[in-house]
């Protein structure tokens, strides 16, 4: 009785629940209820920003829930921001390129330095703008729109940027474009794509991430999870994919890696569910063992 009685301790207390594939680690404070993207510096620790009609902000958390410290960023502006990644360096890129109904013409990404340095509680931002050349109208048919973004990483001083496909009817074809992770005024240059699946709840691309060495990429969905590994650059999805399904159908907004080996992740919290920051340790790589003929 003793050991039942634990056992269902363990699944109705959310420090151990497993949610699908999952494993919760905390709630995140109340205001982050749309929380969007988010990127870890430290660890334990993450930082988080809110989508569309939220603060020109960015909001450090740890893994147990605590709002630890909070930025303003100045010479921003939360038009529709819904990813973060960082560099080598520290900086934060604050993805400010939302465009649900495919009809923004131009887009722009804030880079912020390390937070971890700088006091006070505003922090200054540069622009990176760009556009995608090969949308010609704004809204394009229902087809062919493919321009809504929620996702991107940073690695070897360009920014790769995945678009959520929104076309109807759906095609689960992702674009992928690279911009420089310097300031100015590009057009994105569409490097490949990437084809998710047929289901639009659950192949749209709402969030990526790349492993501190470089050799794992992970795009994620509504409940999936797609690992893409052995990859050459520009174009990663020619490289050996995984899928995972992930166990959760949640509003899954954003990932980003603790190590090379295991992810953070976060949902928007809708209706009774979500708000919530979770961990999960990717598969190994499988190999091949010879036979020895």
């Amino acid at each position: 009785m003793r050991v039942f009685t634990i056992l269902l301790l363990c699944v109705i207390s959310t420090g151990c629940a497993q949610h699908g594939q999952l494993t919760y680690l905390c709630s995140l404070p109340s205001e982050l209820e749309e929380n969007s993207g988010i990127t870890s510096l430290e660890p334990e620790k993450v930082w988080v920003i809110e989508d569309n009609g939220n603060k020109d902000r960015i909001y450090e958390v740890n893994t147990a829930g605590d709002q630890l410290r909070e930025f303003e960023v100045s010479k921003a502006k939360n038009d529709d921001w819904e990813d973060l990644t960082k560099d080598k360096a520290g900086n934060l890129y604050i993805g400010d390129f939302g465009n649900n109904e495919n009809i923004r013409k131009d887009f722009v990404i804030y880079k912020i330095p390390s937070p971890l340095v700088e006091k006070g509680d505003k922090i200054k931002a540069e622009e990176i703008r760009f556009s995608y050349p090969e949308q010609k109208k704004f809204p394009p048919k229902p087809a062919n729109r493919k321009y809504d973004t929620e996702a991107f990483f940073y690695l070897d001083s360009l920014l790769y940027i995945i678009t959520k496909d929104r076309s109807n009817p759906f095609s689960g074809e992702a674009l992928i474009y690279t911009v420089p992770a310097i300031k100015g005024e590009y057009s994105a240059r569409l490097v490949g794509s990437f084809s998710t699946c047929k289901d639009y709840t659950i192949c749209q691309i709402t969030s990526a991430a790349i492993s501190p060495d470089g050799k794992t990429i992970v795009l994620l969905g509504y409940g999936s999870l797609w690992i893409v590994r052995d990859f050459n650059l520009p174009d990663f999805s020619k490289g050996k994919v995984e899928f995972i399904d992930l166990g959760v159908r949640t509003q899954l907004e954003a990932i980003c890696f603790k190590d090379n080996n295991t992810v953070y992740l976060s949902d928007e919290e809708n209706h009774v569910t979500g708000r919530n920051l979770y961990s999960y340790s990717l598969p190994p790589i499988q190999k091949v063992e010879s036979k020895g003929y």
